[in-house]
């Protein structure tokens, strides 16, 4: 048993996170990570470090032959306001302003706690924050600043900026942690909370555990005496600053990673009126393309509306009536991005991956020619990739378990069908705006168009159905829709596939088929969604 197997196993036995392990130890996240994989070892005073932190000798973490099996810890909090998303929920009706103040207060006291790993007396943290167009993103945005200046912590407004700028501003500019609210893709009146760590990562679940703690006033799980936490009073008290430098350094940080000019290129940019509006357009008409932007006009209400990665219908227009080389287009956050080539096809997340991970294949940058997708990619795309010489590693739907399987392995690429990608050499979130330069740069490198470099990716028919419904696990645990779906199968006959899964962010569940002709693919979902609704779990 190596070091490394045995750090993730007493880690993960005592519920801690490679941040908290590496705040504890005084060493970067990445450290951690190298030590894990076997790729360094640590100093001889890390390791009696941690022998001591884990209860072990130095004897037991050093030698292979000594193996450690230690039985886990109560388990963590189970979450019920944060998802795979973040906090979401309808504004003011299960996501409200209140709660929102309480998130504040909690992560503005957390990490000036010892329970955060901070040893500085007196320490006032950090902490940066940014909003969508929504409406209610400025209720919400007041309402956690306001609570992070009571707890004491200094706070730096970005005001409307996209999440991958919220984690790129808070991993450069070393903040303790970033917060966003956004509800992504999601209709106006829906809003939530995204929080991140230093390194501009979605927060750990054990922390966001002890958050939930505290909204539901379980301060005993904090080690806290009293009836709430600490007011910061006087000079203690935490101030606010206005950080338009920090979107400011973002929108530059962009623009510096393409290596061509554009100015041959005729580029369509869809912003879904979201947080992307004030900055696509500056990016790619600074690096000389010709852009024709729609969705840049947010009122607040607009959001996502007929428009923006989930509704592309306006930029297949656009790009066939003018003409154009390609089209991008951004979700609400601006963290997923969907392109449409020069004859107005749709481009999806997979075939991005598939473009993107040649392109890095052929520069020996692909690490261990593997990219990183979930359940949810189409097998014929699989297929493509094994074509082309790539493997493919799947995971739960979420890029936050892309992620997580990116940085365990030191995977290059990796992404959603949905058009969440992840190129983790210049990023620990996916970033529309960044995939589109890169797919941008892939044009002008290889001189093709973006229909021929999607050319060699055979997808099945595939077809997809959201059911918003009432109890996503009672759905999933009625017999008589698993037998349904087992029927489906049996007439797919291995030529296709059957998912049925719960929406981390809403309350949906989604009928996925893959059959050998699209009107199959519709009429056996169809099939599935029947005996849901007749089993009475929509909501009418």
């Amino acid at each position: 048993m190596t070091i490394g197997q045995k750090l993730i196993h007493l880690r993960n036995v005592a519920n801690m996170s490679q941040e908290q392990l590496s705040e504890t130890l005084g060493v970067s996240r990445q450290s951690i990570s190298k030590w894990e994989m076997d790729q360094a070892l640590p100093q001889i005073e890390k390791v009696i470090q941690l022998a001591e932190i884990f209860g072990v000798t130095t004897d037991e973490l050093l030698l292979d032959k000594i193996e450690i099996n230690r039985s886990p810890k109560k388990g963590p909090r189970k979450l019920k306001y944060f998802g795979t998303d973040g906090f979401r929920g309808e504004a003011n009706v299960n996501l409200t302003s209140m709660q929102a103040y309480k998130v504040g207060r909690f992560l503005g006291w957390y990490f000036s706690s010892k329970l955060s790993g901070c040893t500085k007396p007196g320490y006032r943290p950090r902490i940066v924050i940014g909003k969508d167009t929504r409406r209610s993103s400025y209720m919400l945005e007041y309402s956690i600043v306001a609570g992070m200046a009571a707890s004491g912590a200094d706070v730096y407004m970005l005001h409307v900026i996209t999440t991958p700028g919220v984690s790129y501003v808070t991993r450069k500019d070393e903040f303790d942690c970033g917060i966003m609210i956004t509800a992504s893709h999601n209709p106006f009146g829906d809003n939530g909370i995204k929080v991140l760590n230093r390194y501009g990562e979605k927060l750990d679940d054990e922390t966001t555990a002890l958050i939930e703690a505290y909204i539901d006033g379980d301060l005993h799980e904090l080690g806290v005496t009293g009836e709430d936490l600490p007011l910061a009073q006087g000079a203690k008290l935490g101030c606010i600053h206005e950080y338009s430098a920090g979107r400011n350094r973002y929108t530059g940080y962009l623009i510096s990673l393409a290596s061509n000019s554009y100015k041959r290129l005729k580029i369509g940019l869809d912003c879904a009126n979201g947080a992307a509006w004030n900055i696509a357009g500056a990016v790619f008409s600074a690096l000389g393309a010709q852009t024709y932007v729609i969705g840049d006009e947010p009122d607040g209400v607009n959001i996502n509306e007929g428009c923006g990665s989930t509704h592309i219908e306006k930029l297949k227009k656009l790009v066939k009536e003018k003409h154009l080389d390609v089209g991008f287009a951004f979700d609400g956050d601006a963290d997923r991005c969907i392109a449409v080539d020069e004859n107005g096809n749709e481009v999806d997340g997979d075939a991005m991956i598939y473009i993107l991970g040649k392109r890095m294949k052929m520069r020996g940058t692909l690490n261990d020619n593997t990219v990183v997708t979930t359940i949810m990619s189409n097998s014929g795309f699989v297929a493509s990739l094994e074509e082309a010489g790539m493997k493919c590693v799947q995971t739960k739907v979420g890029d936050r378990f892309v992620y997580e399987c990116m940085q365990n392995n030191d995977y290059a690429i990796g992404g959603e069908q949905s058009g969440h990608i992840i190129l983790k050499k210049y990023a620990t979130t996916g970033d529309g705006i960044l995939t589109a330069i890169m797919i941008a740069e892939e044009l002008c490198d290889s001189k093709s168009s973006l229909a021929k470099l999607a050319e060699p990716i055979h997808l099945y028919p595939q077809f997809l159905k959201n059911v918003r419904v009432k109890d996503k696990a009672a759905v999933l645990a009625d017999a008589k829709v698993l037998k349904a779906k087992e029927e489906v199968e049996k007439l797919i006959n291995k030529k296709g596939r059957v998912l049925l899964r719960e929406s981390g962010t809403e309350p949906v569940i989604r009928v996925m088929v893959e059959a050998e002709a699209q009107e199959l693919c519709v009429a056996y979902a169809e099939m599935i969604v029947k005996v849901i609704v007749e089993g009475g779990h929509c909501v009418e």
